[in-house]
């Protein structure tokens, strides 16, 4: 017998596999096909302030072993998340979940995470900073240093709750980023969000997306997002929650011996949307094969 089950900022998780915000919806469209309860956890729609209609079309294009995406945050706007979408997801899934939020200024991410913050089924705060500030010359919080501290220090000073910063990967120095995410008070790091991508239409000969590049995702990420891991298991003490091209039972434990405590599934889920529910029928498996029998014990095994 193994055990799957891991620590997440005093919370516990049956098994680390949590769906990557912006891949399962809201989580209740999923419970029409299998039973969510199996699931970790599940992060939430990225949700803003006000209602996002979200980019205009095409807003996604293939590529080998991936898609790039340019949806633009589309949502309801955080009010009706409380309101109608948590209160849905309820109805079928009984753990805490992880509440995903976006914002374009550091008031859009306060006001946002001090709502969510007071909601009983929501585990975690994940804020996401690959948003363009707009107070900021349109540059992504997530690229600076300052910006990521200062996000991260005024949405703690609000959250009663573990924040975690969810962070871009497009950026020169990750650790850097991670240790500001640190000094700002962050209860955890998540990473990677989407490499920038960009792919041209032969026959029109303009790119295929309207905003012209998107968010790359998908199984051929995953060595950047194990790289990433990696180095910030070694410049930070707080856990990590891995994201980006995970596929397979074998990634989850891959993604967990480079330092992570909990693996997100994204791409994976559009692709294939049993993706979460086979990689935790087959993750004991997978332990079993590599004399693994508790998850906990492999967390940064790989240093």
């Amino acid at each position: 017998m193994v055990d799957m089950s891991v620590n997440l900022c005093g919370l516990t998780l049956d098994n680390p596999i949590i769906p990557a915000s912006g891949t399962f919806g809201f989580g209740y469209e999923f419970a029409e096909i299998y039973d969510i309860n199996i699931l970790g956890s599940i992060s939430l729609k990225g949700t803003t302030k006000e209602a996002r209609f979200g980019n205009p079309t095409p807003r996604i294009a293939e590529c080998s072993e991936g898609l790039i995406n340019s949806v633009g945050l589309q949502n309801p706007g955080i009010d009706k998340v409380i309101d109608v979408e948590i209160p849905k997801l309820l109805q079928f899934y009984k753990k805490p979940v992880v509440a995903n939020i976006s914002g374009f200024s550091l008031e859009e991410y306060v006001y946002c995470c001090e709502k969510a913050d007071k909601i009983d089924a929501v585990g975690i705060i994940e804020v996401n900073v690959s948003c363009p500030n707009v107070h900021g010359g349109g540059l992504s919080f997530g690229t600076s240093e300052k910006s990521v501290y200062e996000v991260t220090k005024a949405v703690k000073a609000v959250c009663k709750k573990p924040v975690f910063i969810k962070l871009s990967p497009n950026v020169t120095d990750i650790s850097a980023i991670a240790k500001a995410c640190e000094e700002g008070g962050a209860d955890g790091i998540s990473l990677i969000n989407t490499l920038l991508g960009m792919r041209i239409d032969l026959r029109r000969r303009k790119p295929v997306i309207a905003n012209k590049m998107g968010g790359f995702s998908g199984r051929a990420i995953f060595p950047v997002a194990v790289r990433m891991v990696y180095q910030v298991y070694e410049a930070v003490k707080i856990p990590i929650m891995g994201i980006g091209g995970v596929a397979t039972a074998e990634d989850v434990i891959e993604m967990m011996l480079a330092g992570a405590t909990a693996v997100q599934v994204g791409a994976e889920n559009l692709v294939n949307p049993y993706a979460c529910k086979d990689i935790i029928e087959k993750l004991p498996e997978a332990m079993e094969a590599y004399g693994i029998k508790d998850l906990k014990e492999i967390i940064g095994g790989a240093h």
